[in-house]
């Protein structure tokens, strides 16, 4: 995927922004183009607070529950919750699944056709889920649609990169978030990956790595 475009116009249209690209460097955010929606949407779900390495490892158990690693509705609908809870989910997590598998399985949510939606659609079609708030459902837009401008402004990383970038006295808030990013649409995806990218890098460079 080329950000080429992207790049050029988030330069343009701010300098602060700009100074945070020149220290990153090369844009890398490519979609999750593997696998089925309803396993990305899953992941979501078991990834939500929590660390990526725990995550990871937990996310691993529950998929190796599949045939092929890969979660399906219809199998996940008939394991047993207390499977579930085995390889590491919680109570929560556990309904959050099976609330998800049950829907697409119903066919209450088409959820492998959600990419010939909008944006505001797709988010509206997955926040009806028990467990998908707005922030999973912007990682589903811009991680697995690969959507060009989303702009997570909820998350706890985009306002501390943009308090950085932005040498704020104080986190912005989600609002804030918006009004400063309004000017990097329609390529406020690729912005968002860039304060991610910020705040590892400012992490490695403190760790001398």
């Amino acid at each position: 995927m080329s950000h080429r475009r992207a790049i050029s116009h988030l330069r343009r249209a701010d300098p602060k922004l700009a100074a945070v690209i020149d220290q990153v460097g090369r844009c890398t955010l490519e979609p999750r183009a593997e696998g089925t929606h309803f396993a990305a949407v899953a992941r979501s779900i078991v990834y939500q607070q929590l660390s990526g390495k725990a995550a990871a490892t937990i996310y691993g158990r529950f998929a190796a529950l599949f045939d092929g690693g890969i979660p399906e509705a219809a199998q996940l609908v008939a394991l047993p919750e207390e499977t579930l809870r085995s390889v590491g989910l919680s109570r929560q997590k556990t309904a959050y699944l099976k609330d998800l598998a049950r829907r697409v399985h119903d066919a209450e949510l088409p959820i492998e056709t959600l990419h010939e939606l909008g944006d505001d659609e797709i988010i509206a079609a997955l926040t009806s889920i028990k467990g998908i708030g707005r922030w999973t459902a912007q990682m589903f837009l811009m991680f697995r649609l690969g959507r060009p401008d989303v702009l997570p402004d909820l998350d706890l990383g985009i306002q501390k990169g943009l308090q950085r970038a932005y040498r704020m006295r104080k986190r912005p808030t989600p609002k804030r978030v918006l009004e400063v990013g309004a000017k990097w649409a329609p390529y406020r995806t690729v912005a968002a990956w860039y304060l991610w990218r910020l705040l590892d890098t400012t992490a490695e460079n403190r760790q001398g790595g």
